[in-house]
C-alpha cells in the first residue's frame, strides 16, 4: 500500500507491505510529519522555531520535546563537525531571498546553534540573538517520526520518502537512486537500502533556477564564500534519517568522505562528482 502527499515543500511517499487496509496508520504518520513542520517551519511566523528566533535571547522559551530533540542533535553534529554544520545561518538564506524575513537582526550580532542553552529538558535560552533554520535537519527528523508512528501502529515493514530523504524499516529493501549531477532528470542506481536511511544534498535545481546556493558555509571568512558553490551530489547513509540529513552538509562543505564526523555517528558518506 502506497500513499503520497505534498508536505515539507516536497512530496512525501509512505509505503507499507501490509496488505490489509491500514490507512489510519499511514494517516497518523503523515500527521507526525505535519507536526514537525508546524513546530519547526521557518516560513510560519507562529511556529515554535520562529518564537525561538524572536524571543530566546530575551527570555526562556518552552519548546516541544521534538523541537528540543532536533536542537540537541543539531548541537551534537555542530560540535562533532567543528562548526561545519550550524543551523544558525537562517539570516543568510533570508538575505538571499530563499527564506522569508520575519525578524530583523544585524548580521554581526547573531549567534548560532552553539548559543542555545538548555535550562531544562524543554526550556531553552540563547546567549545571543539567533536566526535558526532547521531546514537542514528537521526533514530527516520528520521521516524518523513517521517511521516511529508506523511501527507503533503495528506496521512491520515499509518506507518513508520525503523528497529524497528516505528511510526503510523491517524486511523492506529499496534501490538507492541518486540524480546524476550532470543530468538531474537521470537517476543513477547505486545499490539498495534495508533498515536504514539516506539523504542527499546538491545544487541541481539551484543552478537550473539560477538561485544562490542554499548550502551555507558557516565558517566562511568572506561574504562571497558564504553560499558554497559545491559540485556534484553528496549523500549520507545512517541508521536514522535525522543524522543522514544533517551530515550531508558536512560532506558537501568538507568535500571529505572520511571526515571523523561520519564515524562518530556510524554513517557512510557517498559523493558523486559532477
Amino acid at each position: 500500500m502506497i500513499r503520497c502527499k505534498p508536505q515539507l515543500g516536497t512530496f512525501v511517499e509512505i509505503s507499507i507491505r501490509e496488505n490489509e487496509d491500514r490507512l489510519e496508520a499511514i494517516e497518523n504518520a503523515f500527521n507526525a510529519i505535519q507536526k514537525v513542520h508546524d513546530l519547526m517551519g521557518f516560513h510560519n511566523p507562529e511556529s515554535e522555531l520562529s518564537l525561538i528566533n524572536q524571543l530566546a535571547h530575551k527570555e526562556a522559551v518552552e519548546v516541544h520535546p521534538w523541537t528540543a530533540r532536533v536542537i540537541k542533535i543539531a548541537k551534537e553534529v555542530y560540535l562533532a563537525s567543528d562548526g561545519l554544520f550550524n543551523c544558525g545561518i537562517g539570516h543568510r538564506l533570508v538575505a538571499a531571498g530563499l527564506l522569508p524575513r520575519h525578524i530583523t537582526f544585524t548580521n554581526h550580532e547573531l549567534g548560532g546553534i552553539e548559543d542555545i542553552q538548555f535550562l531544562a529538558p524543554d526550556l531553552i535560552k540563547s546567549d545571543r540573538p539567533v536566526c535558526l533554520d532547521l531546514g537542514g535537519i528537521a526533514k530527516g527528523f520528520a521521516v524518523d517520526m513517521a517511521v516511529r508512528v508506523l511501527i507503533s501502529e503495528g506496521i512491520t515493514s515499509g518506507s518513508v520518502n520525503a523528497g529524497g530523504d528516505l528511510r526503510v524499516f523491517g524486511k523492506t529493501a529499496l534501490p538507492i537512486q541518486i540524480r546524476d549531477p550532470e543530468l538531474p532528470e537521470k537517476l543513477l542506481e547505486i545499490g539498495s537500502l534495508k533498515d536504514g536511511a539516506i539523504a542527499t544534498s546538491s545544487l541541481y535545481f539551484a543552478k537550473r533556477d539560477q538561485q544562490l546556493s542554499h548550502i551555507i558555509n558557516p565558517l566562511a571568512q568572506h561574504l562571497s564564500e558564504v553560499h558554497a558553490e559545491v559540485l556534484g551530489s553528496f549523500s549520507v547513509l545512517a541508521k536514522e534519517c535525522v543524522y543522514a540529513d544533517a551530515l550531508t552538509k558536512v560532506l558537501a562543505l568538507s568535500d571529505n568522505e572520511h571526515h571523523p564526523c561520519f564515524k562518530r555517528f556510524s554513517a557512510q558518506a557517498l559523493r558523486i562528482a559532477a
